[in-house]
């Protein structure tokens, strides 16, 4: 089976398939819509083949539908109907949980995505568990406050890497994981990694989406 994995992110909106070597990025942002998103893959995929689809997409999905507008992206995105406008089999998961499924080994897996906003998912013995953490409290805001890109922008980068290690901290201690994984873009600014973790890659979302029809 041939499979396109569509990651959205705040930043880019990246493809691959499963029979491509190559990865292509799009360029997305706060205003970015469903309807610019699937006209924009469709025309830099013109010329891969593939027949399903999978989405990464970042915010809550519940049995295959979105349920939230997503925070760093335009509007329109609660309704929209996928399979329709790509004319492909389509699945849907939310984006950390889509790289947190690439990452998986074995055990119980916390991802955390450091990019933009900050996902978060936990694979429990190869069951994905979506979690929603970036918007729960956190000193004088959120955790995505802090561990996002606007915490970053704020603090400078050796600041915002101490609130990664306390954050990595505080969650290693409630959900006991066997393995942590630190994704999304801005994971490569870390010099350091907290103890017990390794950093993810784009190519574990891919990883991810290619799983999904498994």
């Amino acid at each position: 089976m041939k499979i396109l994995v569509i990651d959205i992110g705040g930043t880019n909106v990246k493809v691959k398939t499963n029979n491509e070597e190559e990865r292509r990025k799009i360029p997305s942002g706060g205003l970015l819509t469903p309807e610019q998103m699937v006209e924009e893959v469709l025309e830099n995929t013109c010329d891969w083949e593939y027949e399903v689809i999978s989405i990464g997409f970042p915010g809550v999905i519940k049995q295959g539908k979105i349920m939230t507008e997503p925070k760093n992206l335009g509007d329109g995105w609660l309704s929209y109907d996928f399979e329709a406008a790509f004319k492909k089999p389509i699945k849907l998961m939310n984006d950390a949980s889509m790289q947190a499924l690439g990452s998986y080994r074995e055990g119980v897996l916390l991802f955390l995505g450091l990019g933009t906003g900050l996902g978060s998912a936990i694979v429990a013995h190869g069951t994905v568990v979506p979690m929603e953490l970036a918007h729960l409290s956190y000193k004088l805001g959120t955790f995505e406050d802090y561990l996002g890109l606007r915490g970053l922008e704020r603090m400078g980068q050796e600041e915002w890497q101490k609130h990664v290690f306390s954050v990595v901290g505080r969650f290693s201690a409630a959900f006991l994981p066997d393995d942590i994984v630190l994704g999304g873009g801005k994971s490569k600014l870390l010099t350091e990694i907290p103890h017990g973790c390794r950093l993810g890659t784009n190519k574990l979302a891919y990883e991810g989406g290619f799983r999904m029809w498994g």
